[in-house]
């Protein structure tokens, strides 16, 4: 199936009922729209051939001005219901994507997820769903209120005018008409692609440069930025001029095809009118209702113009929100005595690579021990971390953790058991609280005095009080403490879990001789059970572990 279409019938799924009264209400509109125009012409006219005929004081003048300001009045509120119903249910539906969608992402391999990480990607995770919105509101509601409204036109010309009026319209709609949205979807479909593309291009540039200014006006080309930037700019403008331009050739031929109908309608109803077969008052209503019948055109031709941009986006979104999720044991294996992990003839190597990034690694990590783990720049030191940690399969080699293969463990027991800080941790905008309490499980409460021990594990307490406490908001990302500062609060968020393995990425990194002592001098006696797997390049590291290795590189 299409991926616009499958995802059309899983925004639906999402929210049925507002949906099916959305829909109800938007053919509704379209219906009293063209009954309301049908109606003025009938009466205009029967009033005027009332006032010829010489018999203007016994016609009925009441009852059809009364069915005018019925349609009139209905016709508004139906449209505020539908745009009320409608956007309403697009919006619960969209953000139940977005739960599918994070969700699929975190059942991506880790080195999938981190390259979801960098500006161009999220900007496109973002525009993507935001380009979904007008799925329903301009495309699969209005297509279906227009097939609704043109066979309940088709039925009331038959019924109020003639079969012919009736099947004349219908076809001239069916077929100009569905020339005309056919030939838009088409045409606009590689422009509508293209604007979407430099549009995404031009917020990286635009991120990109901003973060990096400073660094670009000292290497002097901060002007050559701005102009890779402003073509950019450019480009998305051309492509939206293109647009433009196919939307008003669009609206012209759909203004002919109303305007084809309803003289066809005034045709054949005028020759029928002459013929004496109907009155003219009938042959008003089938043009006026042709008129009227221009208006479903309209609404199905900007949704048809974005078309191309919705298509790509709901291909990566399916693709990303319907990621399997990875077979599982359904509980935790029982531990077996010895080593809390062994690991043995570890290697991995990346696909259609010519040698391991580096291998063969073995060690073992008891209980209450301190393994550091070195190795020069660029030897895969933290890719053979997410190894031991189960975020990359290896490509060689077994990982045990309490004497079990890693993969006979549930996820969340082994994250539970296994803990990794890597090189640059997460923060998140919030507070120090909601940071810290992101390591337990969301039916768990912070503890505040678990939680500032966990600080002061970390020499992080003084701080922190100081600048208002576990109620201390943080910027987008952390923002607010320094790199130093950052990293050990991350580090504190993985004592909170108190984890029977403890790995950590280069955990002094920033930090001067005397924080770096304490800090690790803090962990070791805030789990004075757990295996800590450490990688460091620094020598002051040293003397914290029980034992030093050197990872190897294959040759």
């Amino acid at each position: 199936m299409n991926p616009l279409w499958r995802l059309a019938l899983r925004l639906t799924r999402a929210e049925p009922r507002a949906f099916r009264r959305g829909l109800a209400l938007s053919a509704l509109v379209l219906m009293m729209g063209t009954a309301l125009l049908g109606l003025s012409g009938w009466f205009v006219t029967a009033a005027a051939a009332a006032g010829v005929a010489g018999i203007g004081v016994g016609f009925d003048f009441f009852r059809p001005s009364a069915g005018v300001r019925f349609l009139a009045l209905g016709r508004s509120a139906a449209r505020y219901g539908e745009r009320l119903l409608t956007h309403d249910a697009t919006l619960r539906a969209l953000a139940s994507l977005r739960t599918a969608l994070l969700g699929g992402i975190a059942r991506l391999p880790n080195e999938a997820q981190a390259r979801l990480r960098g500006a161009r990607a999220l900007n496109r995770l973002t525009s993507d769903v935001d380009a979904l919105d007008g799925l329903m509101l301009r495309l699969v509601l209005p297509a279906l209120a227009a097939l609704a409204t043109h066979l309940a036109a088709f039925i009331a010309l038959w019924w109020l005018v003639a079969p012919g009026v009736a099947g004349a319209v219908l076809a001239i709609y069916a077929l100009g008409g569905g020339a005309v949205l056919l030939v838009t979807a088409r045409v606009a479909h590689a422009p509508a692609e293209a604007a979407e593309t430099a549009l995404q291009t031009l917020r990286a540039q635009s991120l990109d440069m901003l973060h990096t200014r400073a660094d670009l006006t000292l290497a002097g080309a901060l002007q050559a930025e701005r102009a890779r930037t402003m073509d950019q700019a450019e480009a998305d403008r051309t492509s939206r001029v293109t647009l433009d331009r196919i939307e008003r050739a669009g609206a012209s031929a759909s203004a002919l095809t109303t305007s084809l109908a309803a003289a066809a309608a005034l045709g054949l109803g005028g020759q029928l009118a002459a013929a004496g077969t109907i009155t003219p008052a009938q042959a008003a209503i089938g043009f006026f209702t042709a008129l009227a019948l221009g208006e479903t055109l309209g609404l199905l031709r900007r949704g048809l113009g974005e078309l191309g941009r919705m298509q790509a986006a709901s291909a990566r979104v399916l693709a990303l929100a319907d990621t399997p999720a990875p077979a599982a044991p359904a509980a935790a294996p029982l531990p077996r005595p010895g080593a809390l992990l062994q690991v043995t003839g570890l290697r991995f190597r990346r696909p259609g690579a010519a040698r391991a990034v580096f291998g063969p690694l073995d060690l073992e990590l008891n209980p209450g021990e301190t393994v550091l783990l070195s190795g020069p720049s660029g030897a895969g030191k933290s890719t053979a971390l997410a190894c031991i940690a189960g975020l990359l399969p290896p490509s060689a080699g077994q990982i045990l953790l309490r004497g079990q293969p890693l993969t006979d463990w549930p996820e969340t027991d082994l994250r539970a058991a296994l803990t990794l800080v890597p090189q640059r941790p997460a923060l998140i905008g919030g507070t120090v609280a909601q940071n810290l309490a992101l390591a337990l499980p969301e039916d768990v409460a912070l503890d505040e005095a678990a939680a500032w021990s966990a600080l002061r594990a970390v020499d992080l307490e003084p701080t922190i009080r100081a600048r208002g406490g576990l109620t201390m908001a943080l910027g987008e990302g952390g923002s607010g403490l320094s790199g130093g500062q950052s990293k050990r609060l991350a580090l504190a968020r993985a004592v909170l879990r108190h984890p029977a393995v403890l790995i950590l990425d280069e955990p002094t990194e920033g930090l001067d001789p005397a924080t770096a002592a304490s800090t690790l001098a803090g962990i070791r006696a805030a789990l004075p059970d757990s295996g800590l797997l450490i990688v460091s390049h620094r020598a002051a590291d040293l003397p914290f572990a029980h034992r030093h290795l050197t990872l190897q590189t294959e040759t």
